[in-house]
């Protein structure tokens, strides 16, 4: 996979979808503000493999398809979910007990569960996208959940191409917020106010880039 490519052509993508057209960043902002409900409704048509980047209408159907997104996205987060909650618990428990030996024993517990908890978010994450791209093409929720179906398209992209391509996609979006902390240390408001203007066009680069990503296994 050339990673420089599949930057490039989706910062190409975010760019004309709202370099020169104003009212469509603005009414993307406005996606953004609505609890970004919208703009994941946008995002799947971007999943679809719309090209040009598509106009912000239909908003029935935005905010649907992404109330349908953001409860596919819950459920795959339910395991790390579940985990945080008993990590949680065993710290309020240790604590609540005062005693020593307990919270040394938790904090034992806690390095592992810690560990656990990461690789099921990557294990997870790495399967909710590919799931969620699927939902997008097929129209089915149940699709989202397809495991064989899933496992056989990372299969094609290649493991070691997802994951680098992930960890490219991870890298970007550090720097990007990273720099929008910085401004609000600088200046208290700014990065939020910067980052309201920039993340549906930000959100477009990275639904763009994992399209692409998923469309290098030849999966319809």
């Amino acid at each position: 996979m050339d990673y420089g490519s599949v930057l490039g052509d989706s910062f190409g993508y975010a760019k004309d979808s709202v370099i020169g057209k104003w009212m469509q960043w603005v009414l993307l902002i406005i996606a953004t503000i609505l609890l970004t409900i919208p703009l994941l409704g946008y995002s799947l048509k971007i999943f679809r493999g719309e090209k040009p980047a598509p106009e912000v209408t239909g908003w029935g159907t935005l905010i649907i398809d992404g109330i349908k997104y953001a409860i596919v996205s819950i459920i795959w987060a339910i395991p790390c979910i579940i985990l945080f909650v008993v990590f949680l618990g065993s710290l309020i428990g240790a604590i609540a007990t005062m005693n020593t030996a307990a919270v040394m024993a938790f904090i034992s517990g806690a390095i592992i569960s810690f560990i656990i908890l990461v690789i099921v978010a990557i294990i997870t994450g790495l399967l909710a996208t590919i799931g969620i791209i699927r939902f997008a093409r097929t129209g089915s929720m149940g699709e989202a959940f397809n495991f064989g179906a899933i496992i056989e398209t990372i299969g094609k992209i290649g493991w070691g191409s997802y994951i680098i391509a992930m960890i490219v996609l991870l890298i970007v979006e550090c720097i990007v917020f990273g720099i929008i902390g910085v401004l609000n240390m600088v200046v208290p408001g700014l990065g939020l106010v910067v980052e309201i203007i920039i993340l549906a066009p930000f959100t477009i680069f990275m639904s763009r880039y994992l399209c692409q990503v998923y469309d290098s296994a030849g999966t319809a």
